[in-house]
């Protein structure tokens, strides 16, 4: 059987192509106006350029179009480091590779490539259009991180941008907060805490949430939708009315339990704050494992339950091994939340359970400091690797039960 081949058309260069990479020009060249202190005539100028650029790729269609883009990020490169040293050379860089894309990929027409045939030109606008608000809002999310991060290697103990960083040189840049913040116990004990109370509230919250889950999505249990509603509301409700009440909840168990029980009271208070990170993590793991258990083959528990096995050998042997991507998912979901977590930990722990987020709070309400910056990047770094974990996770998850191809 023999695949349609569709030959994408490319649109008209003056009255298409130039007018729209002549305006992502001006765009740019206006915000380098605002650092020279001249945004107009940069307005101005980028558009020229942009225009200059999409014709000039026109003309080039020897060169494959990611060599073409290459070489205008190269070439911006070499002009901003003329102008602006090796900040203008980064800068630069990011300018030409990305106008160099959108100029090939407008010139191209390859913004039709992955749009039904039948299309109206005012539905491609739409479509792009989405596609575009949709980066910008990615943009906008990450943007913030992105001087958080730079800061975190700052040589001196300030929480602005010095000259010498801002001109790239080596001497801005140091490790000595990482060092600061791996070396003092000032910052090891809350992050011990932190690992200390995130695993074990992530495994109370794997285990019921589970539970919760597959009870949940028999059609035969009543009131399941109340009981859904109710195990999730954490999620829901604001934050802060939760730690009020987990704070006079708790501190009449905690008491008991000291009482009666003759619990040491540091003991007693990491118990507080386990099942408390626990409650907030659950609703993350009865999301995923029910998201989950919508493509789940029932028949598959009845044929094990056919050939004698008794329901808990049918969850191990036959569910679990299925469902099992969402469950981790879930856990890291939980876990992400309980590492995290501040404001509960404020109102039910004390000071021999502060976790590193405490930590980071009293730093930034007492005392500046850029390891501060370190540890909200290792902590980034940690959210952003758990978080691909779980994409990996979804996306297996999703082959085992036959929703994507493999």
């Amino acid at each position: 059987m023999s695949a349609a081949i569709i030959e994408i058309k490319r649109p008209d260069l003056l009255t298409f192509t130039m007018p729209i990479v002549a305006v992502l020009g001006a765009m740019f060249g206006f915000i380098t106006g605002n650092i020279f202190g001249d945004p107009w005539i940069g307005l101005i100028g980028g558009a020229i350029v942009g225009a200059a650029l999409a014709g000039v790729l026109a003309k080039i269609t020897s060169v494959k179009r990611w060599k073409s883009i290459w070489g205008v990020a190269v070439l911006f490169g070499v002009v901003g480091a003329m102008f602006g040293g090796v900040g203008g050379l980064f800068g630069g860089f990011l300018v030409g590779l990305s106008m160099g894309w959108f100029a090939t990929w407008v010139g191209t027409g390859q913004y039709r490539k992955r749009v039904p045939i039948y299309y109206t030109p005012g539905q491609v606008l739409w479509h792009s259009t989405f596609l575009f608000i949709c980066a910008f809002v990615f943009f906008f999310l990450i943007a913030p991180l992105v001087p958080v991060i730079w800061l975190s290697f700052n040589a001196e103990n300030f929480f602005t941008f010095t000259p010498e960083m801002l001109s790239f040189k080596a001497e801005g840049y140091s490790l000595k907060h990482y060092r600061d913040f791996l070396g003092t116990d000032e910052w090891m004990v809350p992050l011990k805490n932190s690992l200390i109370i995130a695993p074990i509230a992530t495994i109370i919250s794997v285990s019921l949430g589970t539970l919760a889950a597959i009870g949940l999505s028999q059609s035969h249990v009543p009131g399941r939708q109340a009981m859904m509603a109710i195990l999730i509301s954490p999620m829901i409700v604001p934050l802060i009315i939760s730690a009020t009440g987990m704070f006079f909840f708790y501190a009449p168990l905690g008491n008991w339990l000291q009482v009666n029980l003759g619990l040491n009271q540091a003991f007693v208070g990491y118990v507080k704050v386990i099942l408390a990170h626990a409650v907030l993590g659950i609703p993350f793991v009865i999301i995923t494992v029910t998201a989950t258990l919508v493509g789940f083959d029932k028949s598959l528990t009845r044929a094990a339950a056919n050939m004698g096995a008794n329901p808990v050998t049918t969850f191990f042997r036959v569910q679990m091994p299925l469902i099992l991507p969402g469950v981790i998912s879930g856990g890291l979901f939980a876990f992400i939340t309980s590492f995290d977590e501040v404001v509960v930990v404020l109102f039910v722990g004390s000071a021999r359970q502060q976790t590193l987020p405490w930590q980071m709070y009293t730093g930034l309400r007492e005392q500046i400091s850029p390891t501060i910056l370190a540890a909200a990047t290792i902590l980034v770094s940690v959210s952003i690797l758990l978080l691909l974990t779980v994409e990996l996770l979804r996306r297996r998850s999703e082959r085992l039960r036959g929703m994507s191809p493999g």
